[in-house]
């Protein structure tokens, strides 16, 4: 009996005790990656100091990680089909946990930068794998509840993260950030080889050498270039900016019309002929984009302009951590019932007040205030990212879960570096701008005062953009299988 069909005889959200094995087993998994990923920005200085590099060294620990994963991640369709579930799984948390060792037994920076690479392969590749795995066990009338459950550890991880970061770097050496994850890497892995079962289907796809280049000079360069100009070792017109971008947005249009010619295209592309799963796609990268302005921009804030420790600017994000995670299971359950178009509209409308907010905020703004406005952007953000994404998902054909997955998983890396870069480069500008106005003054003074300005334009560029998608989102419809259309889209998007 396959997933599916054990799915539908037995009760729950996963539909059978082995299918929940097998799915609790990878979200371990999933959320240790995930919290370890979030658990590094806070403790930098802290590294910079101890191994002593410079900022624009140490930022290759986050750029080189962020990399790794973006050109890793349209590889994982081709590693979904040919490996089996179990095997890709274990080599997954094992370069997770090898890299997890290395980082902690760092004498140095070359040897922290290859754990955290290490690393980096082994996060890319277990997401979209446990998406698949879903989609292939789950039926599509609980799939709403099984991504809802899936998303409260992919939001509670990096909703504790800064705050466990900050009080552990407090109080102990940066070492333990990576020692304590690796008991539970261990674990999983244990865990794994004895529970996990092979869920997906193995066929023998042949790989493309040269997509598999673009694909990496493309999303490499992008990745690369935008987190450059993000992380403010770049202006916009310096080579290290432009050269990556340019040679990513050439490889990528070659990459795009390689897989478009293909019989077994490396990335299966024609995903985005289906409309849901092409808006769907849209608004997504708005909402991380979104997203990442507040991640990035309040801490900044709180730190900068109101003079607070980075644990408490961490704690600002923990109630709406807190909270996505409880709420992530009770959306899925309103997806399945109702679909994502009211989920999306509501969830947009949450984000973009707070957004408005956000750009409002001044010296006085009290920290319950930017804790609450930060819940409810949390909150709406619960609200549509599972959904909208299991949406997507749900009107392709089964054959092309591991593709739309890598696309979806791919374009969420990406718009997340242009996002940090673009806001980034606005609240930069923004302050620039106001300093230039502002003429003689305290110093000290006008350079808060600029820093909220700057911020105020970001924050307004990103309620413009949640702006879009909330326009976008009316126009969301309940993604219908195409087994239920007679087949026309498995026979539209052929992969052989």
């Amino acid at each position: 009996m396959n997933g599916n069909q054990a799915a539908s005889n037995s009760g729950g959200t996963f539909g059978s005790r082995s299918n929940f094995i097998v799915i609790l087993v990878m979200i371990l998994g999933v959320f240790v990656a995930i919290l370890n990923e979030t658990l590094l920005n806070v403790a930098l200085s802290r590294i910079m100091a101890d191994i002593g590099i410079q900022p624009s060294t140490a930022q290759w620990l986050s750029t080189g990680y962020l990399l790794v994963i973006g050109v890793l991640i349209p590889v994982t369709a081709y590693l979904i089909q040919r490996f089996t579930t179990r095997t890709l799984f274990l080599s997954a948390m094992t370069l997770f946990m090898i890299g997890t060792l290395a980082a902690a037994l760092a004498p140095g920076f070359s040897m922290l930068l290859i754990g955290r690479v290490l690393q980096a392969a082994g996060t890319g590749m277990l997401f979209p794998l446990l998406t698949n795995v879903v989609f292939a066990m789950v039926p599509l009338e609980r799939r709403g509840s099984a991504m809802g459950t899936i998303g409260i550890v992919i939001t509670f991880a990096p909703a504790i993260g800064p705050t466990l970061s900050g009080i552990i770097v407090e109080h102990f050496s940066w070492r333990v950030l990576f020692y304590s994850v690796l008991p539970i890497a261990l674990f999983v892995i244990a865990f794994a080889a004895v529970k996990l079962k092979n869920v997906t289907e193995t066929t023998n796809p042949r790989i493309d050498l040269l997509s598999l280049m673009l694909s990496t000079c493309g999303f490499g360069g992008i990745v690369y270039g935008f987190s450059s100009a993000g992380e403010g070792h770049g202006g916009w017109s310096s080579p290290i900016v432009l050269i990556p971008i340019a040679v990513g947005v050439l490889s990528l249009l070659l990459f795009t019309w390689r897989q478009l010619t293909l019989t077994e295209p490396l990335l299966e592309l024609r995903v985005f002929q289906f409309r849901v799963f092409r808006l769907s796609v849209l608004i997504m990268m708005i909402v991380m984009m979104a997203m990442f302005s507040a991640m990035m921009l309040l801490p900044i804030f709180l730190q900068n302009a109101l003079a607070y420790t980075p644990l408490k600017a961490g704690l600002v994000m923990l109630p709406g951590g807190i909270l996505m995670g409880i709420m992530s299971p009770i959306t899925g359950r309103l997806f399945d019932k109702f679909g994502a178009k009211w989920l999306a509209v509501i969830g947009l409308t949450l984000m973009a007040n707070s957004l408005w907010q956000f750009a409002h905020i001044t010296l006085t703004t009290s920290y319950v205030f930017i804790m609450v406005l930060n819940t409810l952007l949390m909150l709406g953000i619960s609200m549509l990212m599972m959904p909208v994404m299991t949406n997507a998902l749900n009107e392709l054909p089964p054959r092309l879960y591991a593709h739309g997955t890598a696309v979806v998983s791919t374009l969420q890396q990406v718009s997340g570096a242009v996002g940090t870069a673009l806001l980034v480069t606005i609240m930069t500008n923004g302050s620039a701008r106001y300093l230039a106005e502002a003429g003689a003054g305290d110093a000290a003074s006008l350079k808060v005062l600029a820093l909220i300005s700057g911020m105020k334009s970001a924050f307004i560029l990103a309620f413009a953009l949640v702006a879009v998608a909330w326009a976008a989102s009316f126009l969301l419809k309940r993604a219908k299988p195409p087994q239920a259309e007679g087949g026309l889209a498995d026979k539209q998007v052929a992969v052989h």
